[in-house]
Parts: C-alpha cells; sequence; structure tokens
C-alpha cells in the first residue's frame, strides 16, 4: 500500500514538473495541492489500515470510516487549498486526477 502512495507522489511531481513549464510557479504550486489533497488523507488512511491490521482489529467498518475521513479530508484541503492560495484550476484538478489515477498505474505495475 505504501507503494501506491509513492507512485503517487511521484506521478503528482512529475505533472508539477510539467505544469511548471506550462503554466509556470503557480501552476506547479497548484498541481502539486490537488495531488496533496488526495495524497495526504491516502497515506494517512494506510497507516491506519496498517495500524488496524497489525493489531487485527482490521474490519470492513474501519475501511469504510477510513474511505469517509478520506473524501471529508480530501474535499476539505481543496477548500482550504483554494481560500489561502490563488490556484490556477486546470492545474489543481490535474494533480487531483493524476493523484487519483496513480492507483491505476500501480495494478499494471503490479501485474
Amino acid at each position: 500500500m505504501f507503494r501506491t502512495v509513492l507512485l503517487q507522489c511521484v506521478a503528482t511531481l512529475i505533472a508539477a514538473g510539467l505544469a511548471g513549464l506550462w503554466i509556470g510557479t503557480r501552476g506547479a504550486v497548484s498541481t502539486v495541492l490537488g495531488g496533496a489533497a488526495y495524497l495526504l488523507p491516502n497515506l494517512l488512511f494506510v497507516v491506519r489500515l496498517r495500524a488496524a491490521a497489525n493489531r487485527g482489529q482490521a474490519s470492513a467498518a474501519t475501511f469504510f470510516v477510513g474511505e469517509l475521513v478520506k473524501i471529508v479530508a480530501t474535499i476539505g484541503i481543496l477548500v482550504a487549498a483554494q481560500r489561502f492560495y490563488d490556484v490556477h484550476w486546470l492545474a489543481l484538478l490535474v494533480g487531483l486526477f493524476v493523484a487519483l489515477k496513480a492507483n491505476l498505474f500501480a495494478f499494471l505495475l503490479k501485474t
């Protein structure tokens, strides 16, 4: 699971570099913010699931509560990014999309 988070981080940084070349610093920062809006809650979710599994307390409820917290945290980070930084919306959405879809590439790399 941590490998997937690492892949999301690498994909977001690559997208930020491309956005920096195309849009500039504002685009690069917006792309990182978009990717971080999904990456950080996902990292906390993975840590929480790993800790629950190590204690032998992993259940469907643990998973679904973690997913709910992840969605709420992602929305909260996106709202905070928009409020405290003049984001470039296309770059922000590209960063979010890249982080979301990096999971699909993780499946391709695993098989």
